[in-house]
């Protein structure tokens, strides 16, 4: 009896289709995008477990690999349960047919986010062995869209540094583009991983940098956002007022699906009431290739045109700046704020140990409650010594530990975020530009070349958002970053600015020292 032509019609299909699935290549994650990553799965070609699999063999690969005698470094711990996180998320998609925002994408997570049942120590021997009982916010956003997580990152210890990524629970990160250079601080090790494609994506803080420097020494896009924007309920603090977590990625849209996710009001930290007064946004939708025209940018000159800034780096800022301008935009060259340096003056305040102590009580488990008695430990490392005494003796006359209100309600703080926001509006300014580093990453071990971190006062110190986007190469090897500052609440729009940018100029490449694993 013969097949009926539409059964042999069917099966023809079929095998068509198994035939094309056999002949495409397996799935590298290697560069990998959110939007490659669950296409792949859809289609087939790939699983979640697979996808995490191969993560983990180039962790095993990589990050305590040898090259010239140096390791990469990046990981403190990988999550043991990972590949069940994984499988849980194959049988959700044989069932629904459908992904979650961040369904099968692995996410690495800075040391000083909370992470449930997974140690987190904020680079300290101190809290070495910590497990917290409940995911920080952020870390319980991802998790509730359907991420991965797998691993924590290497941070510098406490978050008291910009310009390295060393702690005494894991040691030395290095760049992952030259292993003899730093990465910046502090979120140095997420930086790391992301860019050798060790995760997909990642978490960092960044309380004056340190987001934005290691995106930016690691060819990566980095947020800073809008303080109020994302919660801080759960992360280890530096200066909790000045505190924010933010996205890492190897892309703008990457970076833009992390923030649509952990974006939003929480309870647990009262400044999130103001994003309340903005409705949620879908940051993938501001993914504009043509973002640009129309928009009216400032440029900060006074960040790279002094003496100390790297030739290279100012040469690859003007090309730039010539990208904006081809893209349509209209600048403002140069772009001051009147009274700025008196302005500036006094802007930083905190107190270390009011934070981290109020962070330990609300965790009754953690080895030790207060910071005097880790200082008296003597569980840090030497480089950190003068910052972690001076955090528990008195304050002097002219320091303004406490008290320290956020930067909505700090009068210094206020009065220069006047003076930008006036200035901006002056100029009829939709955001401003400036390289994120005017010096190439330094050496391992040189704290005395120039150091060139344009971080610390624009963003912090007013609560505007940041982002950093790479715009070229310097000294052949060597990373540099483009950052676009805006008014509080413009995520939005910034990202319309650096998607066109990095759509334009595609600066970003893998580093050839971490290549695809042969399979």
């Amino acid at each position: 009896m013969r097949p009926h032509p539409r059964v042999l019609l069917l099966l023809l299909l079929s095998a068509s289709a198994l035939i094309a699935q056999s002949a495409q290549p397996p799935f590298e994650v290697t560069g990998a995008t959110i939007a490659e990553t669950q296409q792949a799965i859809r289609e087939g070609r790939t699983t979640c477990r697979a996808v995490v699999e191969s993560y983990l063999r180039r962790i095993a690969a990589y990050d305590q690999k040898p090259i010239d005698g140096l390791r990469l470094n990046a990981i403190v711990v990988v999550n043991p349960h990972a590949l069940d996180e994984a499988d849980a998320c194959d049988r959700n998609f044989r069932s629904t047919h459908t992904l979650p925002p961040l369904g099968g994408i692995a996410v690495l997570i800075k040391d000083n986010y909370d992470t449930r049942g997974l140690q987190t120590t904020g680079g300290s021997l101190a809290l070495k062995g910590f497990l917290p009982e409940q995911d920080a916010t952020m870390v319980a956003r991802l998790r509730a869209a359907g991420a991965i997580i797998l691993a924590k990152t290497n941070m510098a210890e406490w978050a008291f540094s910009p310009y390295v990524t060393v702690s005494s629970t894991a040691g030395i990160t290095r760049n992952p583009y030259d292993l003899t250079r730093v990465p910046a601080g502090s979120s140095g090790g997420t930086a790391a991983a992301v860019a050798a494609s060790l995760g997909a994506v990642g978490l960092g803080t960044d309380t004056g940098n340190s987001i934005r420097g290691p995106s930016s020494h690691s060819d990566l896009v980095g947020i800073r956002p809008t303080i109020g924007l994302t919660s801080r309920a759960g992360i280890i603090p530096l200066f909790a007022h000045n505190d924010v977590g933010g996205p890492m990625a190897r892309s703008v849209a990457d970076a833009a699906a992390i923030l649509t996710v952990v974006a939003g009001t929480d309870p647990a930290d009262p400044v999130t009431r103001l994003a309340a007064r903005h409705p949620p946004v879908d940051y993938t939708q501001s993914l504009d290739r043509h973002g640009l025209h129309g928009a009216r940018i400032g440029v900060f000159r006074e960040y790279f045109s002094t003496p100390n800034t790297d030739p290279e780096v100012k040469a690859v800022t003007e090309a730039a700046l010539k990208t904006l301008q081809a893209e349509g935009a209209t600048l403002v060259d140069p772009f001051t704020i009147p009274n700025e340096k008196a302005l500036e003056k006094d802007l930083w305040c905190g107190d270390f140990e009011a934070d981290l102590n109020a962070y330990l009580a609300r965790h009754p488990n953690a080895p030790y409650h207060d910071l005097k008695s880790i200082v008296a430990s003597g569980l840090y490392l030497p480089y950190i010594a003068d910052e972690i005494r001076g955090s528990i003796e008195p304050p002097k006359a002219d320091d303004r530990r406490s008290p320290c209100p956020d930067v909505y309600h700090d009068a210094p703080k206020i009065a220069f975020r006047d003076a930008l926001t006036k200035a901006m509006a002056d100029n009829r300014l939709d955001a401003i530009v400036y390289p994120t580093w005017s010096n190439p990453p330094r050496k391992v071990g040189d704290m005395k070349s120039p150091a060139g971190d344009n971080s610390q006062v624009l963003s912090p110190q007013t609560g505007f958002p940041a982002i950093t986007v790479p715009m070229g190469f310097t000294h052949h090897t060597l990373p540099a970053g483009l950052t676009f500052l805006g008014r509080a609440f413009s995520e939005a729009q910034l990202i319309r600015y650096a998607c066109d940018f990095e759509q334009t100029v595609h600066q970003r490449k893998d580093p050839p020292t971490f290549p695809a694993l042969a399979r």
